[in-house]
């Protein structure tokens, strides 16, 4: 390997990198880290290969090696890769799938519901293209191998194979994809997608991954290659559908967690990049807008629907509406009536916004057609040579002032007047009023998922922030912030923030298992499940956090862990004074400093509360709750809570006083127990504990989590109440 080099950059050595590379619709982009100061060194942009025969790992190949040469990075100094990739939400979109044979196994009467339950129908992926598969019963293991030669002799090209309690037995399921791979078929246990019982969820999520397996086999083979061709010795990491990322082996056994993974790169970024620990993030590009929450530093997943039918797959809870930076304008009735779907980039006109000036003389308004297929009219504006120009949501954006200097979104603000005056004329509005009318159109577009974003994960409006990624942030999100009174920010480097995002990720993966009442010892032994997983995905032991859920109407008890790929050690950025901190803590909450009181903390942590009066029903209601604030020494908010109390224990005594606590200030009722959320300050580690359901597991699970500590360690505990 060459010796190692050091670059200055803003007068500082730099010697260790991150390479983020993602795939976009048109664009893919590449990214390099500094790994001690998350500065952006250097980004480069290439055409995303859709119809290159490797498909788009041929336009992550070439970014990659021009991110090398351009930014003069030695591979050796290269500590983390990795790189998002459309080619398993491409091959669903456009059904370019194979045939899957399904194997099932079971005897008797349980057989026979086996038989039924793994009968997948046609699933229809697009417009006339079903993902398909047909399959063979056995009653006895040794005849799983003709099952398979006769499937094969009907087209399939990969075996699923389903049994019905192999969540808890998978050697028959294991047994079965031994003889598939003897047969020169790969092969696939439901088992290894989902430790959730639903025998037909689990085998339909199974053939979806088993469609897109040779596929994305094939294009993880390419890219892993050429990383290790390239001189990087760390391995590469590729992005899930969740936020996190893994590694090649579990690529190329669960494909299908790379769906949807897009959307995850941004979020990743936001989460680690801009620090954002409560809020909705807005990826907003040129057609569409990207809104999803984060909720106390931890990503908001759901279950992902393929073709309309539920997975056991844990994505992103992604809520996308057809409205961005480069939305065109539609008119009806004499009036400015819609924005989007269509944009610019389909149309294929330039912004006005983005033109010379002087290009945007004696302009008409047209109506054209983006599609031919398009029965919908847009608004454009033609000059005298007959050129069109696209009249957009950044052009109303930019002249309105809210795209500051230097952003992305950034454009000639007299083109837009140009372009806004005559659109105004046609429709009897001056220029101002045409611009505010196309913005209002846009966030009312956003209003409703932001607002059901906000329901359904209990988000305090006045506690939350909006922050804009993507190139068009600046066109989207400071109006929409001022519509619903809500604070907000633009991320920095929003235009590559989704690389960032692939270039900073955690590790992650996910245990999910059905258990009626699980014990105390379930919950742990679920939980170590979770961790030995993700240090299997390629995560430091000692960087792993596990967070614990349960689902007590579903039977349902999930964790989730992440790890970092590396240790970290070093302290990033400069100490803030307690009175710095206490000034960033009351402008989270929107308070005046001076009602802000230091509470205590940790090494590392900092925590404040303040008071605050909230009236409710017309005013005739009026209670009091303490805002809580958690912050590292840099300043970055680790945690917001409406309303919540602090409590100082020791690493011996935390089980005890973390249980006398919650049974203290939980409510008891019809629908059972209603705990306080708990969350523990240790060290500069935030614990989540709010996904247990009695004092019992959250106590059990804390000690578990302290359980190397010395017993003097100071723990701060957290109850996060209602008001």
């Amino acid at each position: 390997m060459p010796p190692r080099r050091t670059y200055t950059f803003h007068g500082v050595l730099v010697v260790r990198v991150r390479i983020g590379i993602d795939v976009g619709g048109t664009f893919t982009d590449a990214v390099v880290l500094d790994s001690e100061s998350y500065e952006l060194l250097g980004q480069v942009k290439v055409p995303t290969t859709h119809s290159a025969p490797e498909g788009v790992a041929k336009g992550i190949v070439e970014a990659l090696h021009r991110v090398l040469e351009e930014h003069q990075i030695d591979p050796g100094e290269v500590e983390f890769i990795a790189h998002g990739t459309t080619q398993a939400t491409n091959a669903l979109l456009e059904g370019d799938v194979v045939k899957v044979g399904v194997v099932s196994f079971g005897q008797g009467m349980e057989g026979r519901k086996v038989r039924l339950d793994t009968q997948i129908e046609p699933i229809e992926l697009a417009q006339g293209r079903y993902l398909t598969s047909v399959q063979r019963h056995v009653e006895e293991l040794q005849a799983a191998g003709q099952a398979i030669c006769e499937l094969r002799q009907e087209g399939a090209e990969v075996i699923v194979a389903a049994a019905s309690f192999s969540v808890d037995d998978p050697s028959q399921e294991q047994a079965i994809m031994e003889q598939a791979v003897q047969a020169g078929l790969p092969a696939v246990g439901t088992h290894e997608i989902s430790k959730l019982y639903g025998l037909k969820t689990r085998t339909k999520t199974a053939v979806i991954n088993a469609s897109i397996l040779p596929k994305m086999m094939e294009a993880a083979s390419l890219t892993e290659q050429s990383v290790k061709e390239s001189g990087i010795a760390v391995p590469l990491m590729v992005m899930r559908c969740d936020g996190g990322v893994m590694n090649i082996d579990e690529v190329m056994r669960r494909p299908i967690l790379t769906m949807l993974s897009g959307p995850a790169a941004g979020v990743a970024g936001a989460l680690m990049y801009e620090k954002v620990s409560h809020g909705l993030f807005l990826e907003v590009g040129g057609t569409s807008t990207d809104i999803s929450a984060v909720v106390n530093g931890r990503v908001m997943v759901d279950y992902a629907q393929v073709g309309g039918h539920k997975t056991y797959v844990n994505s992103l809870d992604v809520r996308t509406v057809a409205v961005a930076g480069g939305s065109m304008v539609r008119l009806g009735d004499g009036r400015i009536k819609d924005v989007g779907p269509r944009s610019a980039h389909i149309a294929g006109f330039p912004y006005a916004v983005f033109s010379d000036p002087e290009r945007l003389t004696k302009l008409n308004v047209v109506t054209v057609r983006p599609r031919p297929e398009d029965a919908l009219d847009y608004a454009a504006v033609e000059n005298e040579y007959g050129e069109r120009f696209a009249i957009t949501v950044a052009c109303a954006a930019n002249f309105l002032g809210f795209v500051p200097e230097g952003d992305y979104a950034r454009g000639n603000r007299e083109s837009a007047r140009l372009a806004l005056e005559a659109i105004g004329k046609a429709v009897g509005l001056s220029a101002e009023q045409a611009a505010e009318r196309i913005l209002e159109l846009a966030s009312a577009k956003c209003l409703p998922l932001v607002r059901q974003l906000l329901k359904d994960y209990a988000m305090d409006k006045d506690q939350t922030v909006l922050v804009g990624g993507g190139g068009g942030a600046a066109a989207v999100v400071p109006h929409l912030a001022k519509t619903l009174g809500m604070k907000h920010r633009i991320a920095k480097n929003a235009q590559v923030i989704s690389p960032i995002g692939v270039a900073l990720s955690l590790v992650r993966d996910t245990v999910e298992r059905t258990i009626p009442n699980p014990s105390q010892e379930d919950i742990l032994r679920i939980r170590e499940e979770a961790e030995r997983q993700v240090i299997k995905a390629g995560a430091k032991p000692d960087t792993v956090e596990v967070h614990v859920e349960i689902d007590a109407q579903r039977n349902l008890v999930r964790a989730v862990a992440t790890g970092a790929t590396e240790l970290r050690t070093k302290e990033r950025g400069v100490r803030l004074a307690r009175e710095e901190l206490r000034r960033k803590a009351a402008e989270a909450v929107g308070l005046p400093q001076e009602l802000l009181r230091w509470k205590g903390g940790t090494e590392l942590l900092e925590v404040f509360t303040g008071e605050q009066e909230v009236k409710k029903l017309f005013g005739l209601v009026r209670r009091s709750r303490q805002p809580l604030v958690v912050l590292d020494r840099e300043g970055v908010i680790r945690l917001q809570l409406p309303h919540g109390l602090v409590l100082e224990t020791t690493a011996a005594q935390v089980q005890a006083d973390l249980q006398t606590a919650l049974e203290k200030h939980s409510q008891y009722g019809d629908a059972g127990i209603e705990m306080p959320k708990p969350f523990l300050l240790v060290g500069g580690r935030v614990i989540d504990l709010t996904g247990l359901v009695s004092p019992e597991q959250v106590a059990s699970l804390a000690a578990a989590e302290l359980q190397h500590l010395p017993e003097k360690e100071r723990v701060i505990i957290l109850l996060g109440k209602r008001v």
